[in-house]
């Protein structure tokens, strides 16, 4: 196995353990004064710790869950584990030389997949890493864990910031990992014992954490999926939102960048396309059919969004182009903007300018006509 590379310690280092041990010692004490010595979150978790009636000179219990409870944990997380499994061996191979290694768990801290250079003859690495082992706040104070777990942020936590003394040899980032829904399914973890600081961590597992995001959503089942992105940024990089539609325009699923995007999604159960959308759902699944082609999308809120839409499988949608054959007035002229729209491949502007109409208009006449 790789040695783990070694460098000098930064010259800041022993003051900022010092500082740490002082704001914890005086925090744990009742002197909340000190906690400012630490960031906010970590003096949040230490009194969570306490106010549970957690000791911290009590030895941590690394505890695994019963086996009617582990084979319910496993059956309900299969699908994160399989998903997220050759995200999690690509990032051990990129710390394979750090002495860090990786821990997922579910939404309650339990892990349920490791990879990474673990070793197994030390007690405190192979303790963390036996997959069933709960490393929730409630069992094992202060973590990366349970705290990204429970501020939903990013954390970065070493040695002495861990609530109990017999943890402070760990180092970790955390972040924690969405699902399609928006919920938190699980917290992706990379962990050393006696090491240095690493906090830039904090970005790889920020990135891998958000890449398993989105191959959660991408396995949603979905008949459409929208890539977006604000004018100006190109389109097919992980920093793309994620939005899954069904046949009839019904989303899905979405990553937190697209959550983030197109307001409307967070906290609510389900959603039509056109609640958030001012383009005919045709439009998008017509895209889809001329190949990955960059389009230009209004939301109600006055925004405008660069989007690729790309058909998960080639099937017919319930939006059709309207029927060129209309007869009534309205009809007819919005069947004039359909093809309009159609001809400038979905960019609205442009069919506004041949039209000689607003584009407001063309939004206005589109929706009036398609949506529910």
């Amino acid at each position: 196995m790789p040695q783990p590379l070694t460098s000098p310690a930064p010259e800041n280092s022993v003051a900022r353990l010092d500082a740490i041990a002082q704001a914890r010692q005086g925090l744990l004490a009742g002197r909340t004064g000190e906690g400012g010595l630490v960031s906010p979150w970590v003096a949040r978790s230490w009194q969570r710790c306490l106010q549970q009636g957690l000791a911290p000179d009590r030895l941590a219990e690394f505890d695994l869950i019963s086996p009617s409870h582990a084979r319910h944990t496993f059956d309900d997380n299969a699908h994160l584990v399989q998903t997220a499994k050759p995200l999690l061996e690509n990032l051990g191979r990129a710390v394979v030389n750090t002495g860090y290694f990786v821990i997922l768990t579910n939404q309650h801290g339990v892990v349920v997949d490791v990879n990474g250079p673990i070793d197994r003859s030390d007690r405190r690495a192979d303790l963390i890493t036996r997959i069933g082992t709960d490393l929730s706040e409630q069992r094992v104070g202060t973590t990366a864990i349970g705290t990204a777990l429970t501020e939903q942020q990013t954390v970065w936590l070493h040695r002495g910031e861990h609530f109990f003394s017999d943890t402070a040899a760990y180092s970790c980032a955390g972040a924690p990992v969405y699902g399609p829904t928006g919920a938190c399914v699980g917290m992706l973890d990379l962990t050393a014992i006696d090491a240095i600081e690493r906090p830039e961590l904090t970005h790889l597992v920020t990135h891998v954490a958000g890449k398993i995001g989105n191959a959660l959503v991408l396995a949603q089942a979905h008949r459409l999926l929208l890539r977006l992105n604000w004018p100006g940024n190109a389109l097919g990089s992980d920093a793309d939102g994620l939005l899954c539609l069904d046949a009839d325009g019904w989303i899905t699923g979405a990553n937190p960048m697209a959550r983030q995007m197109v307001s409307g999604l967070q906290g609510v159960e389900r959603v039509h396309a056109t609640e958030v959308f001012g383009l005919p759902l045709h439009l998008l699944f017509d895209a889809s059919r001329r190949g990955q082609h960059t389009l230009e999308i209004p939301l109600w809120t006055g925004l405008i969004l660069h989007a690729m839409a790309v058909a998960r499988v080639n099937l017919p949608t319930p939006y059709e182009a309207a029927p060129l054959g209309a007869t009534g007035l309205k009809d007819m002229e919005t069947a004039m903007i359909y093809k309009a729209v159609d001809q400038a491949r979905g960019n609205v502007a442009q069919a506004a300018q041949a039209l000689g109409i607003s584009r407001a208009t063309v939004y206005r006449k589109l929706a009036s006509k398609l949506r529910p």
